[in-house]
C-alpha cells in the first residue's frame, strides 16, 4: 500500500520536472526530455554559440544579415531593419472637399487619430533605419535613434555592415555611447566601404570627451557633427588638436558641427589655433556655444594675416632648409634642360616655368624662390642666404613639387605675365557660377590634399615679424547665439574687409578666397548695430547661395 501510495503521489509530480518516474521506460523519457530542454535554454545564455556567428557568410542585405547575426549571438528580441520614414506632405484640402465635413469624415478622422498615436509608439520602438538607393535598394545611410548601442551589437555591425559597397553615412543618435563603445566603433570605421565620408553622433556626451580619435590623421570622414555633447573647453582643445598642430594636420575632413555644446572663449581659442595650419575645413559650426569676444577675436584673427609664433618660424625654417636639400639632390640627376624641352612641348605652361626657371633664376626669384634657391644652393650651398630669399620670395609652397606645378598654377604664380593661360581656365569651370560652389569646393579639397605643409605659404615681413596671410579656406562659419557683443564684432568687420579686399585682387584667379558666408545673428547686440549692418553688406554679394535667389527670379520673370 504504501508503494502504491508513493506511486500516485510522485506521478503527478513527474511531468513538471519531468525526471522522476518508477517505470525504466519512463526514466528513458525523462532523460529525453532533459536533452530536449537545454536545447531551449541555450538559446538566450549563448555559451557555445559565439562560434556561429564567425561561420555566417553576410550576403549584403543589411536586415538578412543582422536578424541572422543576433539570432545566433544568443538575441530573442532585436531592432528590426526599417526604411527611414519619410515626413508626410503637407495636406492641402480643395475647396469640393472643404464643403463636405460629413459624420463619416468626422469617424475616419477620429479612427486616424487612434492611428496616428499608435504610429507614435511604433516609431519609438528600437528601429535601425536605413536610407536606400532609389536604383538597386542598397543601404546608403543609416540612422539609429533612442536605444543603447552595446558592444555585442557593435561586434555584429563590425560583420554586417563591411558588405555595405554604396554606404554613406552612419548616424547615431543618444544611443548610450561610451569611450570604450566609440572606441570600438571607431575600429569598425575602416572596415566599411571606402564610400563612407559622414558620421554623425549627437547627443551621446562623453566623460573623457575622446571624441578627437575619430579625427585621427588616417580618418577617411569628411563630414562630422558632434551637436549636443557636452563639449567644453577641454574637449575643445582635443579637437582644435586633431585639426592641425605644428607636425601634423588633418587633410580630409571638410564639415564640423560643434552646435549646442559648452564651448567658451577658452575653447574658442583652441579651434582657432587649430585652423591656424589646417587648409581642408571649409565649413565650420559652434552655434548655440559659450563663446564670448575673446573666443571671437581669436578666431577672427586667424582669418586674415596672423604673425607667426617663435616655435613656428623655427619650423619653417626647417621647412624650407630640408626643400632646399631635397631639389639639391634631385637636380643632378635629371638633364634639367632636356626635360624642359620636352615638357615645353608637351605642356607650353610648363615649358614656360621650366625655362624662366633654368635659364632667369634672377628675374624669377622674386617670385619663385624655392626653385631658383635650388639652383643657387648648388652653388654655394648657404643654408642663411636661403631663409634671406625666402623672405622676400612669396611663394615656397606652391613651387615643392614641380610636377604638381601646373596644377597649382593659378594660385602661386599671380605675378609672373606667361602664367594667365592657366588661370584663363578658372573663370571657365564658372567661378561667378553660383551653382558651381560645391564643385569649386571640392576642387579645393582635392588640392589641399596634396599641398605641403602652410608654413611654407607665402609670407610678408613686417618690422622683423613674420605674417602668414590667414586661413583663406574655410568658407561657412556659424556662430549664432553665442554671447558675443560688438567689441567681437568689430574684429570680424576686419576680417570680412580683409578677405574682400583679397578677393577683388583674385578676381580672375582660382583657389581660396575666405568666408562665403559667416552668420552671427542672435548674439548680444543689437540687430541694427552698424558694425553688424557692415558686415552683412559685405558678405552679402559673397554668399552664393544670396547671389543665386535674384538670378533664379530673373529666370522665373523671363519665363512667364
Amino acid at each position: 500500500m504504501s508503494g502504491e501510495a508513493s506511486a500516485p503521489g510522485a506521478s503527478p509530480r513527474a511531468p513538471r520536472p519531468g525526471t522522476q518516474k518508477s517505470s525504466g521506460s519512463v526514466t528513458k523519457k525523462g532523460d529525453r526530455g532533459a536533452k530536449e530542454k537545454p536545447a531551449t535554454v541555450l538559446q538566450p545564455v549563448g555559451e557555445e554559440e559565439p562560434k556561429n556567428p564567425e561561420e555566417y557568410q553576410c550576403t549584403g542585405v543589411l536586415e538578412t544579415d543582422f536578424a541572422e547575426l543576433c539570432t545566433r549571438s544568443g538575441y530573442t528580441d532585436f531592432p528590426k531593419v526599417v526604411p527611414r520614414p519619410r515626413p508626410h506632405p503637407t495636406f492641402v484640402p480643395s475647396a469640393s472637399m472643404s464643403e463636405k465635413p460629413t459624420l463619416d469624415d468626422q469617424r475616419l478622422s477620429g479612427s486616424c487619430s487612434l492611428n496616428s498615436v499608435e504610429s507614435k509608439y511604433v516609431f519609438f520602438r528600437p528601429t535601425i533605419q536605413v536610407e536606400l538607393e532609389p536604383e538597386d535598394k542598397s543601404v546608403k545611410e543609416i540612422y539609429i535613434r533612442g536605444w543603447k548601442v552595446e558592444e555585442r551589437i557593435l561586434g555584429i555591425f563590425s560583420k554586417c555592415l563591411p558588405p555595405l559597397s554604396q554606404l554613406q553615412a552612419i548616424n547615431l543618435w543618444k544611443v548610450g555611447l561610451t569611450d570604450k563603445t566609440l572606441t570600438t566603433f571607431i575600429a569598425l570605421l575602416p572596415l566599411c566601404a571606402s564610400t563612407l565620408r559622414k558620421v554623425s553622433l549627437e547627443g551621446n556626451p562623453l566623460p573623457e570627451q575622446s571624441y578627437h580619435k575619430l579625427m585621427a590623421l588616417d580618418s577617411t570622414i569628411s563630414h562630422l557633427s558632434l551637436r549636443n555633447n557636452d563639449i567644453d573647453d577641454n574637449g575643445a582643445q582635443l579637437l582644435g588638436q586633431a585639426l592641425s598642430t605644428l607636425h601634423s594636420c588633418n587633410r580630409t575632413l571638410v564639415s564640423l558641427n560643434l552646435g549646442f555644446n559648452h564651448i567658451g572663449d577658452a575653447g574658442a581659442g583652441y579651434i582657432a589655433d587649430g585652423l591656424r595650419l589646417n587648409r581642408a575645413l571649409l565649413w565650420l559650426s559652434l552655434a548655440h556655444n559659450r563663446i564670448q569676444d575673446q573666443g571671437a577675436l581669436k578666431l577672427a584673427e586667424v582669418l586674415r594675416p596672423f604673425e607667426l609664433t617663435h616655435t613656428e618660424v623655427v619650423e619653417r625654417r626647417r621647412l624650407l632648409l630640408e626643400k632646399g636639400s631635397q631639389e639639391r639632390s634631385r637636380l643632378p640627376s635629371s638633364s634639367r634642360h632636356g626635360d624642359s624641352k620636352a615638357e615645353r612641348d608637351k605642356n607650353p605652361l610648363m615649358g614656360v616655368s621650366s625655362a624662366a626657371l633654368a635659364e632667369k633664376p634672377d628675374k624669377t626669384s622674386t617670385t619663385k624662390t624655392p626653385k631658383g634657391l635650388g639652383k643657387k644652393k648648388e652653388k654655394s650651398g648657404d643654408p642663411v642666404k636661403k631663409e634671406e630669399k625666402s623672405g622676400s620670395g612669396q611663394s615656397p609652397t606652391q613651387g615643392t613639387p614641380k610636377k604638381e606645378d601646373p596644377a597649382k598654377a593659378g594660385k602661386g604664380k599671380v605675378t609672373i605675365p606667361e602664367q594667365k593661360p592657366s588661370k584663363g581656365k578658372g573663370p571657365k569651370t564658372g567661378n561667378k557660377e553660383k551653382r558651381s560652389f560645391l564643385m569649386e569646393s571640392e576642387q579645393l579639397v582635392a588640392e589641399t590634399s596634396e599641398m605641403v605643409n602652410p608654413l611654407l605659404e607665402p609670407v610678408e615681413h613686417r618690422e622683423g615679424k613674420v605674417f602668414m596671410p590667414g586661413n583663406k579656406v574655410l568658407l561657412h562659419l556659424n556662430l549664432m547665439r553665442n554671447r558675443i557683443t560688438e567689441v567681437g564684432l568689430e574684429s570680424f568687420l576686419a576680417t570680412v574687409q580683409h578677405q574682400a579686399q583679397f578677393s577683388k585682387s583674385r578676381s580672375t584667379a582660382r583657389g581660396p578666397v575666405g568666408l562665403l558666408h559667416l552668420s552671427l545673428a542672435k548674439n548680444c547686440f543689437s540687430p541694427q548695430c552698424p558694425t553688424y549692418t557692415m558686415i552683412q553688406e559685405l558678405m552679402l554679394p559673397r554668399d552664393p547661395i544670396s547671389k543665386a535667389k535674384p538670378r533664379e527670379e530673373e529666370t522665373m520673370a523671363s519665363s512667364t
